[in-house]
């Protein structure tokens, strides 16, 4: 009786998982509204939400339950929101598995292939990352440096050119770090726009949850014929540099993979670190002096914020290779785990007073970059972006403030990558009673 009833529970399982996988896989061929679908649980929505800086209470409910949780879908998936958890699970890529074909196995995409670094595993991973890491060193880009203070400070003299309430998100957070991926990358700066919209397409899914794939499709066509046209005259940028030394080992789409790959986390999370970085400071006039400090000073904060807002809210998601324990609860091969890195990054655990911003924490603790292996390789070059910005921004606007009431403020609803969508400021002292009436 037992091995008949066991039969029945597992064919129900294999229909149950099957259904889930087929239906998933059709949403990803017709999109669907994420934030308007009343059939998404809201503990799944949970880790692409937030309350202002911080993430939902749901999450801080899940964590205390347990650093591992099961969603409830069609499919198993795991949300792992522990600081340890997350550590195993993002550092073993034995057991988890980041190879995109998985997912499309699973019926969960379509598409094609982003290419890249973040979708692929060892050996192919460490081949590829291996041609990348020789650039990202510090000494590498510490050449860029004076072409990003000259960034910073070119936008700020537009801003302070500008009439009235200035978006900080449109004329700031996000020229800066666009301006530099295009320096370091050797495209033309005037193609900006068309790297914002990419990037910022691909990471919000408040809207239809196909878009952020065919985003993504784009642009690889797009950096396919950038390299086609580096092969033909390699510039000075990174993909030139790639040409020059790695053309013969490496196909147009594995260098317009990396090229996408360094676009997607090199410019939308940066962007979102400098509006979110700069209203904590708003804030906080205890963190605007501490952006005016020495280098060490500087450093402990931008770590600190790093921490605190977590803008990249999950890891790219894991496939479970083989039948494994994280935290004590059981993962079977062919599972889905998804860490939160925003949640993981505020377990009481692994920091004393996780919702406070506290500069003085030890630093390069925490996994807003991800860990192990796959940990953003332009990380270093993100944190000297914020390193020269926050400072810059607080020395030439000592007074500024939001011109809008922060409930007013536009966070996007639903995204992998968390930010505003624009950031009304006024830069210069705010006017007396007097000059107000007259």
């Amino acid at each position: 009786m037992w091995e008949v009833l066991q039969s029945a529970t597992d064919v129900r399982s294999r229909v149950t998982e099957w259904m889930g996988k087929r239906f998933l896989a059709h949403l990803s061929k017709t999109g669907f509204d994420l934030e308007s679908s009343w059939f998404v649980p809201s503990r799944v929505l949970a880790p692409l939400r937030r309350n202002g800086l911080d993430p939902v209470p749901e999450m801080a409910r899940m964590q205390a339950h347990g650093p591992v949780t099961r969603l409830p879908l069609p499919v198993t998936v795991w949300l792992v929101t522990g600081y340890e958890a997350s550590k195993q699970v993002l550092a073993d890529s034995v057991a988890f598995s980041n190879d995109f074909g998985h997912l499309r196995e699973l019926g969960l995409f379509s598409d094609e292939a982003p290419g890249g670094l973040g979708f692929s595993d060892p050996p192919e991973h460490t081949r590829l990352r291996k041609v990348l890491t020789p650039e990202f060193t510090m000494r590498r880009l510490s050449r860029l440096v004076p072409r990003i203070e000259a960034i910073v400070a070119d936008q700020l003299d537009l801003m302070s050119m500008k009439d009235g309430p200035v978006d900080l998100v449109e004329h700031f957070a996000m020229t800066v770090p666009a301006l530099t991926i295009c320096e370091l990358l050797g495209v033309p700066a005037s193609e900006r726009e068309e790297f914002q919209r990419r990037s910022v397409s691909r990471f919000d899914l408040g809207g239809a949850a196909t878009t952020s794939l065919s985003a993504v499709s784009e642009s690889i066509v797009y950096f396919r014929e950038l390299v086609r046209a580096q092969r033909l005259a390699p510039t000075d940028g990174l993909l030139g540099e790639l040409v020059r030394k790695h053309g013969d080992d490496l196909g147009d789409d594995e260098l317009a993979g990396l090229a996408d790959g360094l676009l997607t986390g090199g410019f939308e999370t940066t962007a979102s670190m400098i509006s979110l970085g700069t209203l904590a400071l708003l804030r906080d006039p205890g963190l605007r002096e501490q952006a005016l400090g020495d280098d060490k000073a500087v450093n402990g904060l931008v770590d600190e914020l790093l921490r605190h807002l977590s803008v990249v809210s999950v890891a790219f998601l894991r496939i479970a290779r083989h039948d494994i324990e994280v935290a004590g609860t059981k993962i079977k091969a062919g599972d889905i785990v998804a860490c939160s890195l925003s949640q993981a990054n505020r377990d009481p655990s692994a920091y004393p007073s996780p919702d406070v911003i506290v500069p003085e924490r030890p630093a390069g603790q925490h996994l807003a970059f991800g860990y192990g292996a796959h940990r953003c390789i332009g990380a270093e070059l993100a944190k000297m972006e914020l390193r020269i910005a926050y400072p810059a921004l607080v020395k030439r606007f000592p007074e500024m403030r939001l011109a809008v009431a922060p409930g007013d403020l536009s966070f996007r609803k639903l995204s992998i990558v968390y930010g505003l969508h624009s950031m009304p400021m006024h830069l210069g002292a705010q006017p007396s009673p007097i000059q107000q009436v007259l």
